[in-house]
């Protein structure tokens, strides 16, 4: 369908585009911006005056459930929730049942995935076959099927031998790893970040060391292997250091960060909700405002949902008895806003780490807003208020912030230049 949309500021952080002017839309990409093309006739128009036009959100870290997990979610409802949040690309982690190791899996992910036709889907395969962290998964299998990165998650490999080797596989074959560190035995049991929140709640805690000790050791074997590595949710501010410095040596690694962690912090555990229940877990104050300058500064590229959603039965017991996660992904653009309102971020980097920052961390062929490429975008009204949990599409309403008024609305999101979302 040919489209125009008239009067949006447009902003593509990828090309520093940052101008009023509309955009014209023809067989689903993006054919001008400003003046239409000669002979070129609208079917649909959108006024968008006081809106501003983004290339659609890239989330690197979206639970989809499916399959295997659909009393939590299904590809339709999450992909559904992620574009009613500004979505238009995301990563699927592989803790699917069967684990994402397989190619039968990948294709029934990007196949029942294309028969939603709500957002584009990137599945992350299994590092490990069964994620077991015995034996490496078919990875160059797994890439031709359609695996964007390859990860264990939280689960540990069986030794440093073993990753060592699955690194330098990966390396091999120049393919991404996403690691997520935390040292197995030091955050065995831990509820809550270390630290006097949980001595006062008397939650066992999880140290910071659990994060750095296995970041230490991952960055080595980056380096010896010469994997490109991207390290998901970073918590502390020594990790952000640390990271920082592996950037300065020049080794290929990326970072991101969920969006709670940015907003919230441990104290927010004092009335002992499950809604809060994270792993990692929320840190200290000092830590947070270690990521926000992390995210400012570009040592953390990417901002992620880390969309994890739940049954209610699954937060409906003794805070250590229920399961972690929040889900969030159709609140990502209105959250994230509250960074902008707070002054943390001005909005063009905000949306930078919302685009192309996660698209080139993971090399998505997404994340911008160029002329014959295709028309993937949100169109938010800066000026309007979002109601948390007002409208939910996710099968899992375990987010702590249903209620509250979040700065920002989205109004459309389009993928290939059809409205996916109207709000």
């Amino acid at each position: 369908m040919k489209t125009s949309i008239h009067g949006a500021r447009v902003i593509d952080p990828a090309s520093r585009l940052d101008q009023v002017c509309d955009l014209h839309i023809d067989n689903g990409r993006l054919i001008a911006l400003g003046a239409a093309p000669a002979g070129f006739t609208a079917e649909q128009q959108i006024a968008a005056h006081g809106l501003i036009a983004a290339p659609g959100l890239v989330d690197l870290a979206v639970s989809l459930r499916e399959p295997g997990y659909t009393r939590k979610g299904t590809i339709a409802s999450e992909t559904r929730a992620a574009a009613a949040g500004g979505v238009t690309s995301l990563c699927c982690p592989p803790q699917t049942k069967p684990v994402l190791d397989t190619t039968a899996v990948t294709e029934l992910i990007l196949d029942r995935a294309a028969a939603a036709g709500h957002t584009r889907v990137f599945p992350i395969g299994a590092l490990s076959k069964g994620l077991e962290g015995q034996q490496l998964a078919e990875l160059v299998a797994l890439r031709d099927a359609g695996c964007v990165a390859f990860s264990n998650g939280l689960a540990p490999m069986s030794g440093n031998r073993v990753l060592r080797r699955a690194l330098e596989y990966a390396a091999t074959f120049d393919l991404t790893v996403v690691l997520q560190p935390q040292d197995a035995d030091l955050a065995e049991g831990g509820l809550a970040h270390e630290g006097p929140t949980a001595s006062f709640l008397g939650l066992s805690g999880i140290p910071e060391s659990a994060e750095t000790v296995a970041l230490a050791r991952d960055l080595l074997l980056v380096e010896q292997s010469g994997v490109r590595a991207h390290f998901s949710q970073i918590t502390s501010a020594r990790g952000v250091e640390m990271i920082a410095a592996a950037q300065a040596r020049g080794l290929p690694v990326t970072a991101d960060v969920a969006l709670y962690q940015l907003i919230l912090t441990d104290e927010a555990l004092v009335g002992f909700s499950s809604l809060y229940h994270v792993q990692p877990p929320l840190r200290t104050r000092a830590d947070r405002d270690a990521l926000r300058e992390a995210v400012k500064s570009g040592v953390i590229s990417a901002i992620a949902s880390h969309h994890q959603p739940h049954e209610a039965d699954a937060k409906q017991a003794p805070f250590g008895a229920t399961e972690p996660g929040i889900s969030s992904v159709e609140l990502l653009l209105p959250l994230a806003l509250t960074l902008v309102e707070e002054g943390v971020l001005d909005l063009p980097t905000l949306l930078a780490r919302l685009t192309c920052g996660p698209a080139e961390a993971l090399r998505l062929p997404v994340g911008r807003l160029a002329v014959r490429e295709a028309a993937d975008l949100v169109l938010f009204d800066p000026r309007a208020q979002t109601v948390a949990g007002e409208h939910w599409h996710s099968r899992g309403s375990n987010c702590p912030f249903s209620g509250h008024c979040l700065p920002g609305a989205v109004r459309y999101t389009l993928l290939d230049g059809e409205i996916r979302h109207q709000g």
